[in-house]
């Protein structure tokens, strides 16, 4: 039986998280997303002990513009999905007001009908600011959801730009959401994104918007063979597809299905997962080191009078990293 008690031990985690209580996994989520010193230590034994259960899940990057219809989109696929057996997670980030630090969280509230399948596990992430829409903790929520036996994890990132690159170092296939008649202004934006896409669809075809899209899908696919593949031995197509009546949906999954079949026969997915926690852990030791930095009593003191005088232009960036490094080191 699960310990229900406020304080779970690291045992009553990783039981809870194996035989796929949802509330466990959520309080273990809330866990390694928590930044208090003590958390973070319990985070990191609990996901020492649920590795070995991780690895087997098909981590899939959904990203595209802004009004692409990504989480309209993402619960067509989910509801695709569960209806074919399949348990599926939904890491949606969401962007962090550069203001007030927070964040709006609001994926279940798009996603009605998939937040109450019970083969569907939705949950908000903020991204706190972090370049490339994903959130800092993500990596660790991701290796939670495998252990917790999900088939598929379904990454819905803030749409940035080509900061949005970020999160190839963290999934499996990387799909592209896009509209047609977006307009040649938005191509800048798109081209950082294509270069990275294991599958490029355009989203509300349908209605009026039907036509438009089947031509811009025709079109993407025919300058596509000009473009280096995001993935050894893999070709990006372009797809159309209606997350609002369905059509196409199919399509897309069983794309993302001979995807899993075909790098894992060939290595290349074994391969990337293995440059991912190289990513991984270099993103740690940036992230520690700057803990330490910033947390230096050395640097406390004098860090808001140098920052001020960067600011006010009394010293250059360059020398005042250098003036403060030193200082660390000293």
């Amino acid at each position: 039986m699960i310990n229900r008690s406020p304080n779970l031990s690291i045992d009553d985690y990783v039981r809870g998280i194996l035989n796929r209580d949802r509330t466990v996994l959520a309080r273990a989520i809330t866990l390694v997303e928590s930044n208090a010193p003590e958390h973070i230590k319990k985070a990191q034994n609990l996901l020492k002990e649920i590795l070995p259960h991780t690895g087997q899940t098909i981590r899939v990057g959904i990203t595209g513009l802004p009004g692409a219809g990504k989480s309209t989109f993402i619960e067509a696929l989910g509801c695709h999905l569960t209806r074919q057996g399949l348990k599926i997670a939904v890491l949606a980030i969401d962007p962090s007001s550069s203001i007030s630090k927070g964040s709006i969280l609001g994926d279940k509230t798009r996603m009605e009908k998939l937040s109450q399948d019970p083969n569907a596990f939705i949950r908000p992430s903020p991204s706190s600011g972090i370049l490339g829409g994903v959130a800092r903790k993500s990596r660790e929520t991701m290796l939670l959801f495998e252990a917790a036996g999900y088939d598929v994890i379904l990454i819905e990132t803030i749409g940035v730009g080509q900061n949005e690159i970020t999160v190839r170092s963290m999934v499996d296939f990387i799909l592209l959401l896009m509209i047609a008649g977006a307009g040649d202004e938005l191509q800048g934006i798109k081209k950082g994104i294509v270069e990275i896409a294991d599958a490029i669809v355009f989203n509300k075809a349908d209605g009026d918007n039907k036509a438009r899209a089947l031509v811009a899908a025709e079109e993407f696919e025919r300058a596509l063979h000009y473009l280096y593949h995001a993935t050894e031995g893999w070709t990006t197509h372009a797809y159309a597809c209606s997350a609002i009546t369905g059509d196409g949906i199919a399509e897309i999954w069983r794309t993302i299905s001979e995807f899993k079949t075909l790098t894992r026969k060939s290595g290349i997915w074994q391969i990337r997962r293995q440059h991912q926690e190289k990513d991984w852990l270099h993103a740690l030791v940036d992230e520690e080191l700057h803990n330490l930095f910033v947390t230096h009593s050395s640097i406390k003191t004098i860090l808001p009078e140098v920052e001020r005088d960067v600011m006010e232009g009394k010293l250059t960036a360059l020398t005042a990293a250098k003036m403060l490094l030193e200082r660390f080191e000293g």
